[in-house]
């Protein structure tokens, strides 16, 4: 016993306890400075920045406003946006894993009618990449160059901060809002968003973290849109508060593997079945919330949702995401949208 406490000992002034405490400290220091890129942000902003009308509509107009909207904009047979937010692993909003791609890619070609925006980074409210941060640049710089020694772990971290804020009631709304502002204009970036009676198709497709974030800018985008919203989660983290109200329908791919999803769950107690008044117990309730089985999914890798091995039904388990998220009822906003999984 007096030989394992010396040990014990040994071990807490050694070198290697230092170190981690040492990140520990950086971790927890890191992660209080987290909000105020965000707050510095939103004091940047205003009513024109967002594009939101000073006075409202006519009496005569249906129309929501919609922020960022060109006057004239193009008609075509677009009626359709694919909004694609990564998970806590990507580095800025122009990269995005190769399955990742892939699947976006696969879903605008079979639906031509929708355009398929893939430049959001759900982890800045202001959309930049993490070698924009101009105090921790060299640190983003070396690991992105050493992805499997720094990469793979630090920059999850630093997105996990974002991700924590999205889902804190005291930076959340600013957050959402910025993001929604992001979305809508990485969409008129894509196709000229046009003004019609008629709403137009709006999916967002989320994984990991980049699921809450969704959900969060579904509030702001409600409001601003004229839009049939429709959120789907693939193996998404989120809090079970936002969003739920604002979607049209919340569908959420699970895999067997996945234990992501299981830890989002344990953690926010809004997500618990017992809180029946919480939105997404509300949402499921009525209908407007489906949890599916994806299969024997991992939340990444080869086996992952967007992974290209082989799954034990001989088909790649991106193809398998794929299939799933084609049966979905979400792609002719004429189609009503159940609360069925696909087969």
């Amino acid at each position: 016993m007096l030989k394992w406490i010396e040990r014990i000992v040994q071990e807490v002034s050694g070198s290697t306890f230092k170190l981690i405490l040492s990140m520990g400290g950086f971790l927890l220091l890191w992660g209080i400075f987290a909000p105020v890129g965000t707050i510095v942000w939103w004091l940047n902003q205003n009513a024109e920045t967002f594009g939101l009308p000073k006075a409202s509509l006519t009496e005569d107009s249906q129309l929501k406003p919609i922020p960022n909207l060109p006057q004239s904009a193009s008609a075509s047979k677009i009626d359709c946006y694919i909004v694609f937010l990564p998970g806590i692993g990507n580095f800025s909003p122009d990269e995005i894993a190769p399955g990742e791609k892939y699947f976006i890619d696969r879903l605008a070609e079979t639906h031509p009618n929708c355009v398929a925006v893939r430049d959001v980074f759900p982890y800045s409210v202001a959309n930049r990449d993490l070698g924009s941060e101009r105090l921790l640049q060299p640190l983003w710089k070396v690991a992105k160059e050493n992805d499997e020694l720094l990469g793979s772990v630090l920059i999850p971290l630093r997105n996990l901060w974002r991700f924590a804020i999205s889902s804190d009631y005291r930076y959340s709304s600013v957050y959402s809002m910025g993001i929604a502002d992001t979305i809508v204009n990485r969409m008129n970036a894509a196709h000229p968003i046009g003004r019609s009676k008629k709403p137009i198709n709006l999916i967002l497709i989320s994984t990991s973290g980049g699921a809450q974030v969704a959900l969060g800018a579904t509030t702001y985008l409600a409001q601003w849109l004229n839009a049939r919203l429709t959120v789907v989660s693939i193996g998404g983290a989120f809090d079970g508060r936002s969003g739920f109200d604002s979607a049209a329908h919340v569908y959420h791919f699970q895999g067997e593997q996945d234990l992501v999803p299981t830890l989002s769950y344990a953690l926010f107690p809004s997500r618990w079945n017992w809180s029946v008044s919480s939105p997404i117990n509300q949402a499921h309730s009525q209908g407007r919330f489906t949890v599916c089985n994806s299969g024997a999914h991992e939340h990444s890798g080869d086996k992952g949702y967007f992974g290209f091995d082989i799954a034990e039904n001989h088909l790649p388990y991106i193809e398998q995401t794929l299939q799933q998220v084609e049966q979905l009822p979400i792609w002719s906003i004429e189609q009503p949208l159940i609360s069925q999984c696909p087969r």
